[in-house]
């Protein structure tokens, strides 16, 4: 029997979220900022550029499945967490937080028993 969803998954559902919209936005600017500076050289740039994007795409998906209920997830994502904390490399300081708030609750009793209820 699955224990009630505790608030502390709906509000790392909602803060994965945003840092993948801000993950999409500030890699797609930076992207652009480069390109357009560069005067078209930055294109050479553009695969390490759309790792951010690609970051917030899956963070976006990751937080909705978090978000359903049940969560169509079976535990919190440590790669995710971990890559969050690495999109400081490209600026996103709230990525950074998220990361670390990701981590946090990853460890958090309550989470490990609900997570382990959906078993």
């Amino acid at each position: 029997m699955a224990m009630t969803k505790p608030g502390k998954v709906q509000n790392l559902s909602i803060l994965i979220i945003i840092s993948g919209v801000l993950n999409i936005l500030g890699g797609g600017l930076l992207a652009l900022l480069i390109i357009i500076g560069t005067i078209g050289i930055g294109l050479l740039c553009t695969p390490i550029l759309v790792l951010p994007m690609v970051l917030g795409v899956a963070e976006i998906i990751y937080g909705i499945n978090m978000m359903a209920d049940p969560p169509r997830i079976e535990e919190p994502s440590l790669t995710i967490a971990i890559l969050e904390i690495c999109s400081i490399l490209f600026g996103n300081i709230f990525g950074l937080v998220v990361g670390v708030i990701n981590l946090v609750f990853i460890n958090d009793q309550e989470l490990k028993a609900y997570f382990e209820s959906l078993k």
